[in-house]
């Protein structure tokens, strides 16, 4: 894997060199490179935003290039970039779990115009990230964990959207025994991301504060992962692997899950809302078949969803930084992201656009997750601060191991809660 990482980071860096020896006209155009997440038409959407700010600015080139869809990857990439002082990239997209991580290598967007337009994002979003009092990213789009499930069959079966893990398991038996009975021998009950990377962290995280397991490190910065409700829902989980789940859903990512649904051969998913409108393309085996609800609740009645998001910062070895902060601002205005909404399913941040009759008649199913964010657990990336890598690290190692067999879960989070104190000194705590 690490051979694999290297080979492919310094691939990218061909890349990126070779692409700035290219000659692009004029003399005086100036050079914009953004490095774009490769999940779904992330990248498209880029290229086509950068369309049209180049032809508002003929003088500024601007480039997209993908990186890898893990985040881990993706974080691995951006550190030794930035660690480098390179000036080849000018802005980055990055996860909302990272600000205070990656703060020191950005610019100040509030001394280019941040300030001024910071009050049409949703406050926590900027709140998240404001680091030492300077506005390092702007928020791109707001992610929050769904259970899709296939409309067609719970009809088909006379069965209802699933409230609680109890109901979604009973559920998804039915649906795939009857399904394979039909023909379909491929056909599974619930599709997930199972693969050792952080979206397991985000998928965990939601059976656990679901089951009143709570944060696995609380704000107050106390180790709660070691705790019965917890243990109980991973065990559970456990429980799906090769019973209602793929056996290979232990590797699956976003995209693996979101393929295997979209040909048809699930009942249930959890995703990010980004499926949604890919799930219903012209050529979606599934277009018109499906709908989305909250996660189900465990033990304590509610549901939970992972808070999810991707910022846009500017780097501060940037050669064009003026350039690169008006692009970023571009990107992230409202009209470039209800263009993103009515294209694909990306939600806004900006908030009056949860309000905008044309978006939501043409994506009524934004209007549905009210619910959804008012249930949202954040990843315990603020107690940890520049240790949650590797926190997140340790607990989807722990959480993998248990799906796979290798521990069960009181041994493996026994072991995590050790773990865990010796990354970050914190003390043991209860859920509260």
């Amino acid at each position: 894997m690490k051979k694999h990482l290297k080979t492919t980071f310094c691939l990218l860096i061909l890349t990126i060199f070779l692409f700035s020896s290219l000659v692009d006209g004029a003399r005086n155009n100036t050079t914009v490179t953004i490095l774009s997440g490769s999940a779904g038409i992330e990248a498209e959407l880029f290229k086509s935003a950068a369309q049209r700010y180049m032809k508002k600015h003929p003088q500024v080139k601007v480039r997209v290039m993908e990186v890898p869809e893990k985040v881990e990857q993706r974080l691995a990439f951006f550190l030794q970039l930035l660690e480098s002082k390179n000036s080849k990239i000018d802005i980055y997209e990055f996860d909302v779990i990272w600000p205070s991580l990656l703060e020191k290598h950005f610019i100040n967007l509030n001394k280019y115009g941040g300030k001024k337009i910071a009050s049409r994002y949703f406050k926590s979003l900027i709140e998240n990230n404001t680091v030492n009092r300077k506005l390092v990213a702007i928020p791109l789009f707001v992610d929050a964990g769904l259970l899709y499930y296939r409309s067609d069959l719970l009809q088909k079966y006379n069965l209802k959207p699933p409230k609680t893990w109890d109901q979604l398991e009973k559920s998804a038996q039915i649906i795939q025994k009857g399904e394979r009975q039909k023909g379909n021998k491929d056909f599974w009950g619930f599709v997930w991301q199972g693969d050792k990377y952080e979206g397991l962290t985000c998928d965990a995280l939601e059976w656990i504060y679901s089951n009143n397991g709570g944060t696995i490190i609380s704000q107050d910065k106390k180790i709660t992962i070691n705790n019965q409700n917890a243990i109980a829902m991973l065990d559970r989980a456990a429980g799906w692997v090769g019973s209602i789940s793929p056996p290979d859903v232990t590797k699956f990512t976003e995209e693996i899950s979101r393929n295997f649904w979209q040909v048809g051969n699930a009942a249930f998913m959890r995703n990010w809302p980004y499926a949604y409108a890919l799930g219903n393309a012209d050529k979606s085996a599934i277009k018109g078949k499906f709908d989305v609800s909250p996660l189900p609740a465990g033990k304590n009645g509610k549901p939970a969803a992972t808070l999810g998001g991707w910022q846009l910062a500017a780097s501060k070895y940037s050669k064009n930084p003026k350039v690169a902060a008006d692009l970023l601002f571009f990107f992230a205005s409202a009209q470039e992201q209800k263009y993103r909404a009515m294209k694909s399913s990306y939600l806004p941040t900006v908030k009056k656009l949860y309000q905008d009759r044309e978006l939501i008649k043409n994506k009524p199913f934004i209007g549905k997750l009210y619910n959804v964010f008012i249930n949202t657990v954040a990843r315990p990336s603020t107690p940890t601060g520049i240790h949650y890598n590797e926190v997140s690290s340790k607990f989807f190692y722990s959480v993998h191991a248990v799906l796979t067999g290798k521990k069960d879960a009181a041994t493996a989070l026994k072991q995590l809660e050790k773990d865990l104190q010796k990354i970050t000194g914190f003390q043991v705590g209860r859920v509260q």
